[in-house]
């Protein structure tokens, strides 16, 4: 049966958590317009809520940590965007190094208001948020390197990751205070950081030539070379999941 009201509600989606995905997204909306002046803060949150119109002990159960997960939802936001992003180029014909700095920046232009992201670094500051702000910043950088590509599964897994969070931190830290039009300080800034990273790449290649060196060594290499990267979660795109042979 057909319902012929002309002010009949539009039917909500079956799928659940595309339903509280949108509301959390109203809720992001409506508190960006808060940020500036309240920072992330259960101020913002509650009155975000309010004027997503959305029942309060709703929009609350959406944000279980409060303001940690609006914060963390923004940054996730972000890191949704630049992956988008980062498909739609045409990376492939780029110089790794390139594609890299692209990502970055692709990351930084997903954040678009420099105020929020600042209310942001400054609440990870917070001695009870530093660590989710750390693991932010880490999921950040594996994504990108997972959308580039990225096949190690030794101690390489960690060293690549852990050197472009250094880039990423610096580079965002360096672009909320840049004022330069279109940013061109901020990009330039981040050039030098990765040909700083591949210098130190290219004296570690010729260490690792040097047979001396190698045999000296030898040891840690061994330690180093048992180290693997973590078992990858099931994406969501496919049924279960596949690992390669050791």
């Amino acid at each position: 049966m057909t319902d012929d009201r002309a002010d009949a509600p539009t039917a909500e989606p079956t799928d659940g958590n595309a339903d509280a995905q949108a509301l959390k997204d109203r809720i992001l909306d409506a508190a960006l317009l808060h940020v500036p002046f309240d920072g992330w803060s259960d101020t913002t949150l509650s009155a975000a809520i309010a004027d997503a119109g959305i029942e309060a002990a709703a929009g609350r159960a959406l944000f279980p940590r409060g303001a940690l997960d609006l914060a963390l939802a923004f940054h996730a936001r972000g890191d949704a965007q630049m992956v988008a992003r980062m498909r739609a180029a045409d990376l492939g014909q780029l110089r790794l190094r390139d594609r890299i700095a692209s990502a970055v920046r692709f990351r930084l232009e997903a954040a678009q208001d420099k105020e929020s992201v600042r209310r942001g670094v400054t609440f990870f500051a917070l001695p009870q948020n530093a660590a989710e702000g750390a693991r932010a910043i880490w999921g950040t950088c594996d994504l990108i390197w997972d959308t580039l590509g990225d096949t190690s599964e030794d101690i390489n897994w960690y060293s690549k990751r852990t050197i472009l969070s250094g880039v990423y931190s610096s580079t965002l830290l360096f672009w909320l205070g840049d004022n330069s039009a279109g940013d061109e300080a901020t990009w330039s800034f981040l050039d030098r950081r990765i040909e700083d990273v591949m210098r130190f790449e290219k004296v570690k290649a010729a260490l690792n030539r040097n047979p001396v060196l190698r045999a000296a060594t030898a040891g840690p290499r061994w330690v180093l070379g048992q180290v693997r990267a973590p078992l990858r979660a099931a994406r969501p795109d496919m049924p279960g999941y596949w690992r390669r042979d050791p």
